[in-house]
C-alpha cells in the first residue's frame, strides 16, 4: 500500500511539471553560461539587451515570472518565447536544473 502511495505521488508531481531531482547548484552552473547574459545573474533584465531587441523582460523573481509551473518556464527555457531562442543546450535535466535555480530567485 505504501509503496502504491508513493508511486501515486511521483505520478501527480510530474504531472504538475514538479522535478523531485532537480539542482538548483547544478542549475546556477548552466544559467550562468547560458542566461545570466540577458537575464542577468540575480535574474534582473540586463535592460541594454531589452532596449536593443524591443522587448519588456520580466524579472525572474518577480511575481508574475515566479507564478508559472515549472512544466511552462521549462518549456520558455527549452522552446523560447517570443524574441527569446530556446537556450541552446539547455534541455532535459539540466533546464529541470535551472528552473530549480530560477525558484532560488522568487522575491
Amino acid at each position: 500500500m505504501k509503496r502504491l502511495i508513493g508511486t501515486v505521488m511521483v505520478v501527480l508531481l510530474a504531472g504538475a511539471g514538479i522535478s523531485l531531482a532537480a539542482d538548483a547548484k547544478a542549475g546556477q552552473a548552466a544559467y550562468d553560461k547560458s542566461c545570466k547574459s540577458c537575464h542577468g545573474a540575480n535574474g534582473t533584465p540586463n535592460a541594454v539587451i531589452g532596449k536593443m531587441m524591443k522587448v519588456e523582460m520580466r524579472a525572474l523573481g518577480s511575481a508574475e515570472v515566479q507564478a508559472l509551473s515549472n512544466a511552462d518556464l521549462k518549456k520558455v527555457i527549452t522552446d523560447g518565447k517570443g524574441k527569446m531562442k530556446a537556450s541552446a543546450g539547455v534541455t532535459g535535466a539540466a533546464a529541470d536544473d535551472v528552473v530549480a535555480h530560477v525558484r532560488t530567485m522568487k522575491k
